[in-house]
Formats: C-alpha cells, structure tokens, sequence
C-alpha cells in the first residue's frame, strides 16, 4: 500500500466484526434509497417551471436558479465533504447530510416566495454533497472485494436511472395534483434511508497526521461554482457575455491554482493529481463526463421532440424516456459479471461502442412521420451502453485511490458526472440550436417577418407563433418541425463523433484489471475483514 501515514479505522458490522450478508443487503438498500432522493431531486422540478414562475410571480430567469442553485451547490461542495466524511466519520456525516437535506425539501415544499425556495435548494444541494460521496464510499469501504463490484452496480444503476424515475414520477404528480408534492418522494425516501442507516450502516473513517487541506478544498469549490455556472448560464446570457466569461476565467485560474497547491501538498493534499496519471482514474473520469453528458443532452433535446414537434403531454414525455431507465439499470447489474469475464477495459469500450451506435440510430431513423418509434430503438440501446460503460468507470475511479480516500474517490466520480452533465447540456443543446435556426433559415420564404424571426428562437415558438401566420400556418408548423429532426440529427453526429474518439482513447488507455497498489490495497482488505474487532 502507498505511504501515506493516514489509516482507515475498518467499517464494524452490528456485532463488532465484518458485516454479514443480510446487514450488507440493509446497507445497499439504505444507500440506495438515499442515492435515489438526491438524484431524483437534480431533474424533478424540470417538469414544473411554469407552475413556479406562475405561483411564485417570478421570471424564467428565477425559476431557473431555482433549478440550478441546487447543483451549483451539490457539484462544488462535493469534494470537500467528501473528504471530511473520510475523516470525521461516513456514518455520522450521512446522517447529517440526510437531516438537511430532509429539512430542507420540507422548507422547499412549503416556500411561500422564490427567494425562500432558492434559499432551500441550496441548503438541499449542501445535504446532497454530503450524501451523494459518502453513499459510494460506505459501499467501497464495507463490502468485501468479491461482492464490491455488484453493489457499485446497484449504485451506479440508482444514479444513472434516478433521474428519469424522478422525472416520471415528478411529471405524474404535476399532472394529476400538486407541484409542491414533488418534494414528498424524497423526504419519504430520506426518512427511510435515516432509519436504516442508523440501525445498519457501520462507521469507518481516516485516521491522518496531517491537517486537512483547506486551501484545496476552497480553490477546488471556486473552480466547480466557475466553471459550472459557465456551462448553465452560457447558453442564456450567452457565451461572450461579460459574466459568463469572467466565471470562465475565475474557473479556469481557480483549476490551475488547485493542481498547483495539490501538487505542492503531495501526501497531504486533498487529492493527488498525479494520480490522473493513471489509467483507472483518467479512463473512469473521462468516460464518465462523456456519457453523462450524452445522457443529460440527449434528454434536453428528447422532451421538445416529443412535446412539440409529437405533440405529447409532459407525462407522457417523461414516460417515454423509461426504457433508457430500464436498460440502464439491467445494464448495470450485467457489467459487474461481465467485467469480471473479460476485463473492465473491454467492457468500457462495448458500452461506448453501443452508445454511439444508439446515437447513430437516432440520427439515421428519426423522422416527424415515425415518431416515437423511429427512436426507441436506439434510447433502448443507449441504456444498455451507458449501463456496459458507467460500472467498470466508477469501479476503475474508486480503485485508483486508496481505503482512506475513498470519500474524495466517490466525490471525485460524482463530480464528473456532474460536470458532463453540465457540458451535454450546454454543448448539445448549443448544436441543436444551431441546426434548427440554420434549417429553418430556408423554409421560411413568405412567412410574415415577424412570425419569421419569432420562429427562429425555437420550435416551440414556431408552433405558437403560427396563430399568426394565416394561410400559412399549416406550412410554418411543418417546416419547424422538420427543421427540429435536421438539428437533431446534427447534434446526434456529434455524439457519435465524441463517442469514437472516445472508444479509441479507452481501447488504447483504458483501465487495466488491477495495479500492485490496488493489489495490496485489497490484499489488506481482506486481512482486516478476517473476524476480529477492530
């Protein structure tokens, strides 16, 4: 094992040993259903700005920070907490990041103005970052070697398919009573995980010499809050704004200054940069923001398709995107085993493969006239890819740093999903964009300039715009939605464009089966799982 002189104390089952079999079923479950209250949270209230902007007289530009205060706050305080769980204990810091962020959902559901409400996202996104590392980290520090890989397989499932079962279930209770009852299936899912935790979870935590590495966790917070808000408020205020390029460069100068001091602190840093070095942690992290980036694009650019261009209700949209769920989550209790066969390498690059694969068939089959079907096959192959390649990258970044990191190693994974996340968005989002207004260019000749130009913002306001456009509207409704699968299919390409680089990169640096430091890492697990107390 490395030098490091930071020890784990070993995580204690109830009776002072190894948790056995059924306590480590109790463990998976109370994670899980933790997992599952904040990423469900991240995607929920999507489907209920408008009910937002009217109950609380605000603009979209209010409902929006509504919406991403919570992942500001989650994204740039995960590597922080997550080393601070490492070291005051998993066990006590989940417990407190479910209590805020309990309270916090009860605050958000009853905030009688915008500004309580954003004031209560962020406090929930502060629970979330405490949550959403030490989930991981309990499941890496507590399960034996042999059964490690398929409870990261249940977890990685939760995370990738969360989001979509929130939404779903978000997009119901918008349509059949309340938005505000959207804050009821987390706090639910929370008061459970609490008990269980309390009655299950054991505690294990960092014993180090040195002092925590503050200036690393600041620079690391500065760096996520730049270049995050870049990425949500760029396609908005716009990328050359004068705000959006200052956060541009705070973030920037914030991410040089950390690999700097990181680099400086060496064994008492909060995270060794150098290990990025490595191949388990670079493939992880890089294949990581990719997919997830696919993923969060290809969602922005499914719920308009189907909306606008079908003509279905949110619920209904919301529900198209479950077998992206299903597959996902059947894909990831698969990859595990099949990791196991044939490596973690190979398995990343079947999962990449079929992504872009997925990508390519949207791009080829879709069309205004075959609907939803002329894409479910590739969505249902996309789940499948992103399952086959999101477990063995968690797994490769979670091995790369050793027991006692394992917080920041978690924090580190949740990180970059959020980050391509954020990047999808924006990028994808951007291309479609692009491709419309440049598609849509041509079909316009004799549409009245007004309703023209209204039409060129969006498809959405093409549709309403065509009330207005007489003879015409009919010719106007089926140009923008023609000029909408244009732009989908070019922000597809370059999906499968990204996904191919990509799949060249993981074949040739991917993530080996094991290093001699993970050996003796695991070589050392096992000795101090043997029945003993600690």
């Amino acid at each position: 094992m490395s030098t490091n002189p930071a020890q784990v104390a070993p995580a204690e089952g109830s009776g002072g040993g190894a948790p056995d079999a059924r306590q480590l079923r109790a463990i998976l479950i109370a994670v899980s259903m933790a997992l599952m209250a904040v990423i469900a949270s991240v995607s929920g209230l999507n489907v209920a700005q408008t009910h937002m902007a009217v109950d609380f007289d605000t603009s979209q530009n209010t409902v929006l920070w509504i919406i991403n205060s919570y992942t500001l706050a989650l994204a740039a305080l995960l590597l922080p907490l997550g080393a601070i769980g490492d070291r005051l204990g998993r066990k006590p810091m989940l417990i407190a990041g479910l209590a805020v962020f309990g309270v916090a959902s009860i605050v958000a559901g009853l905030a009688p103005t915008a500004e309580v409400m954003i004031a209560a996202r962020v406090a929930s996104g502060i629970g979330a970052a405490t949550i959403m590392p030490i989930t991981l980290a309990v499941i890496t520090s507590t399960f034996p070697e042999e059964q490690r890989g398929k409870a990261i397989g249940v977890w990685t499932g939760v995370a990738g398919g969360g989001g979509i079962l929130g939404m779903f279930l978000s997009a119901l209770l918008v349509d059949v009573a309340d938005w505000r009852l959207l804050f009821v299936l987390p706090v639910v899912l929370i008061v459970m995980a609490l008990t269980m935790t309390l009655k299950s979870v054991p505690n294990s935590h960092e014993r180090s010499a040195h002092a925590f590495d503050t200036v690393g966790a600041l620079a690391s917070t500065v760096a996520v809050v730049g270049l995050i808000f870049v990425l949500q408020e760029g396609p908005h205020r716009g990328w050359t704004a004068p705000g959006t390029l200052i956060s541009l460069a705070i973030g920037l100068i914030a991410t040089a200054g950390f690999v700097s001091w990181e680099l400086h602190r060496r064994d008492a840093s909060l995270l060794d940069v150098r290990l990025f070095r490595e191949r388990g942690l670079a493939g992880g992290s890089i294949t990581l923001v990719a997919v997830f980036g696919v993923q969060a694009g290809i969602s922005v650019v499914l719920f308009p398709f189907l909306q606008a261009v079908l003509g279905w209700s949110g619920l209904l949209s919301a529900t198209a995107l479950m077998p992206l769920a299903v597959s996902m989550m059947m894909a990831s209790g698969l990859a595990p085993r099949l990791a196991a066969q044939i490596g973690p390498r190979p398995t990343m690059s079947v999962g990449i493969a079929l992504s872009g694969v997925s990508l390519a068939l949207m791009a080829l089959f879709v069309s205004v006239d075959g609907g939803y079907l002329s894409i479910l096959p590739g969505i249902i192959v996309m789940g499948i890819g992103m399952g086959l390649s999101m477990v063995p990258s968690t797994e490769a970044i979670t091995r790369s740093l050793p027991r006692e990191k394992q917080g920041v190693a978690s924090a580190l994974n949740d990180v970059t999903r959020e980050f391509g996340t954020a990047l999808g968005v924006a990028m994808l989002g951007a291309l479609l964009t692009a491709g419309y207004r440049n598609a849509i260019d041509d079909r316009l000749h004799g549409i009245p300039q007004g309703t023209a130009d209204t039409a060129r913002e969006g498809i959405a306001n093409a549709v309403e715009a065509s009330g207005s456009a007489g003879s015409h509207a009919q010719d106007l409704v089926h140009a923008a939605k023609q000029s909408y699968v244009d732009g989908w299919q070019q922000a597809m390409w370059a999906g499968v464009a990204v996904m191919g680089v990509l799949l060249v990169y993981i074949a040739l640096r991917g993530p080996k089966n094991a290093t001699p430091a993970v050996a003796s890492d695991e070589a050392e697990d096992r000795d101090r799982r043997r029945p003993r107390t600690a």
